[in-house]
């Protein structure tokens, strides 16, 4: 059995366990993707993980995608890229995020490593994550207005400048006890 025809399985399977909560499919190039609604993401994810005949244990990316200069709505799209080393198969999920309501459940507490990515996320985009054990700024500093990955975000707009802390509290890092 080849890798693209083990995903359609996975397709399916996910199709007879949720009929109303998968919006499309499409396969390109043997990569399979599945779009739902963003109150799906919970339990579709958990079946992802803990299925038999899915066994998704890696999440390998997760990233939102801007959608304004194609004048798409919802905006906002997450996508999130998921990849079983047991079977030898991967699956792409997409949910759509209004513009106004920039909002979408952590799956955190399934794949711990999803923690940066929906920081960077938050940070880039604006997208809240409900039930994030710590949802602040990755990338840019605490004073940074606005998210520079929008597609409306002015590209000479002017930051408030941060002063040079000292050396020791650049170096101080927020340790999990």
């Amino acid at each position: 059995m080849t890798t693209t025809e083990t995903v359609l399985e996975t397709t399916s399977l996910l199709q007879e366990r949720f009929p109303k909560k998968i919006l499309e499919t499409h396969n390109h190039r043997g990569d399979e993707t599945v779009v739902i609604g963003r109150e799906d993401l919970l339990s579709i994810c958990e079946f992802l993980r803990d299925d038999a005949g899915c066994k998704f244990e890696m999440l390998v990316d997760l990233t939102a995608v801007d959608l304004l200069e194609q004048n798409r709505t919802p905006r906002f799209e997450m996508v999130y890229h998921f990849k079983s080393l047991s079977l030898g198969k991967r699956i792409r999920l997409k949910a759509r995020l209004e513009e106004k309501d920039c909002c979408i459940d952590s799956i955190h507490h399934l794949w711990k490593a999803v923690d940066w990515y929906e920081r960077e996320c938050f940070d880039m985009y604006g997208i809240q994550f409900s039930n994030h054990p710590d949802l602040r700024r990755i990338l840019m500093y605490d004073q940074f207005e606005g998210h520079p990955l929008r597609k409306d975000y002015p590209m000479d707009r002017q930051q408030p400048i941060e002063e040079l802390r000292e050396i020791e509290e650049r170096y101080h890092y927020q340790r999990d006890v």
